[in-house]
C-alpha cells in the first residue's frame, strides 16, 4: 500500500482511509511515517498536518520505544496510520536511529520524511518565536544550525522524501502536507454529516452550512404519504420526478465538493450540512440521503442523521 510520503514524492498515491478497523478486516499493512529534521524548519506543524489527515501521532518518541510502538500499532485494530518526529534532542542516541528502522521496516510500512530549510530562514525563525536551538546553549542559533545540519546529514541521507521548508509559513505547510498527501486519491480526511431538519423544531445548533428545501412539492399533502418519511421508496421518488429537485442535488453536490479541499486545507476535520423542511419528516430527510450518496461516490466519509424524522 503507497503512503502519504509517497505522495509527498510524486510516486503512486493511493493510500488508506484513516476510519478505525476491526482485527477481523484489516485494509492493508499499518503505517509509519518517521519525521525528522533540522530545529525550526517545521516538524510541529507537519506532525499536526499529518494528525489532522487521521494519523496517530507522537512526538519526540525515546529511540529504545520506537519498535515497541510499531508493534503496538501493527497489532492494534484501531491504528491503521502513525507518525512520529524523531531529531536533534534525542542526543547521542540518535546514531543508533538507522539500525533501528532497519529492524522496524521488517515489521511495518516505514517512511523517512526529512525537513529543511535555509540557514537564513532558520536564523529568522529563531529570532521571530525567541526560542533558543536546542544545541544553542553556549554557541550563536548560526553555529548551533550549522552543527545540527552536520549531524543530522546521515538521516537526511536515509531519507525517502525531502521537503525545504524555507518559502512556506506555518499555514502554507501544514497545506503543503495535505495536499500533496491526498493528491491522486479518493481519501479525504473530513467526516460530513448530512442532516435533516425541521424548520418548526429550529435550526440545528452545530450545522455548519443550511439549506432550505420547502420549495419543493410537499409529500405531507398525499395522505398515503404523510405517515411515511423520505426514505421510503414511494415518498422518495414522488420528490425525485419533480425537475427542481434533480437540479437541486445536482447543484449542491457540485458545491459542496468544490467546497470540501478548501475547509480540509483550512483544518476542518468535520462538516455538518443541514437541509431543512418544514417538519423533518419527507423532503429534508431525501435530500440529505441523495446528497449523501452523492459525495460518498466521491471519496468522502458521510453519513446521513435525521434530527426530527419518525424513527
Amino acid at each position: 500500500m503507497a503512503t502519504a510520503v509517497k505522495a509527498l514524492s510524486g510516486k503512486a498515491t493511493t493510500s488508506s482511509n484513516s476510519r478505525p478497523r476491526s482485527p477481523k478486516n484489516k485494509r492493508g499493512p499499518t503505517e509509519l511515517v518517521l519525521i525528522t529534521g533540522m530545529s525550526g524548519s517545521g516538524k510541529g506543524s507537519v506532525l499536526k498536518a499529518f494528525e489532522d489527515l487521521g494519523y496517530y501521532c507522537v512526538d519526540n518518541l525515546p529511540l529504545e520505544l520506537i519498535q515497541r510502538f510499531a508493534d503496538l500499532a501493527r497489532q492494534s485494530p484501531e491504528i491503521e496510520r502513525t507518525a512520529l518526529v524523531v531529531d536533534i534532542r534525542e542526543g547521542g542516541t540518535l546514531n543508533r536511529l538507522p539500525q533501528i528502522l532497519k529492524q522496524v521496516k521488517k515489521t511495518i510500512n516505514t517512511q523517512v520524511l526529512f525537513l529543511e530549510a535555509s540557514d537564513d530562514s532558520l536564523v529568522r525563525r529563531f529570532s521571530e518565536t525567541r526560542r533558543p536551538h536546542p544545541l544553542g546553549k553556549s554557541s550563536s542559533v548560526a553555529n548551533a544550525i550549522s552543527t545540527e545540519r552536520e549531524r543530522l546529514d546521515f538521516l537526511r541521507n536515509l531519507a525517502d522524501v525531502i521537503i525545504d521548508t524555507s518559502k512556506f509559513n506555518v499555514h502554507e505547510l501544514r497545506s503543503h502536507i495535505i495536499d500533496k498527501s491526498q493528491e491522486g486519491t479518493n481519501d479525504h480526511s473530513i467526516l460530513v454529516s448530512c442532516v435533516s431538519f425541521g424548520f418548526k423544531h429550529g435550526v440545528p445548533n452545530d450545522a455548519d452550512l443550511v439549506f432550505a428545501v420547502r420549495f419543493l412539492p410537499n409529500p405531507h399533502f398525499i395522505p398515503e404519504f404523510r405517515p411515511l418519511t423520505g426514505r421510503h421508496p414511494k415518498v422518495a421518488a414522488y420528490i425525485r420526478q419533480f425537475p427542481q429537485t434533480q437540479e437541486f442535488i445536482d447543484r449542491i453536490s457540485e458545491l459542496l465538493v468544490y467546497l470540501m479541499p478548501h475547509y480540509i486545507r483550512e483544518g476542518k476535520s468535520y462538516l455538518t450540512v443541514a437541509f431543512g423542511c418544514t417538519g423533518g419528516q419527507h423532503r429534508s430527510v431525501m435530500i440529505a440521503e441523495d446528497v449523501s450518496k452523492r459525495l460518498s461516490k466521491a471519496g468522502y466519509h458521510v453519513k446521513a442523521q435525521h434530527r426530527d424524522s419518525p424513527k
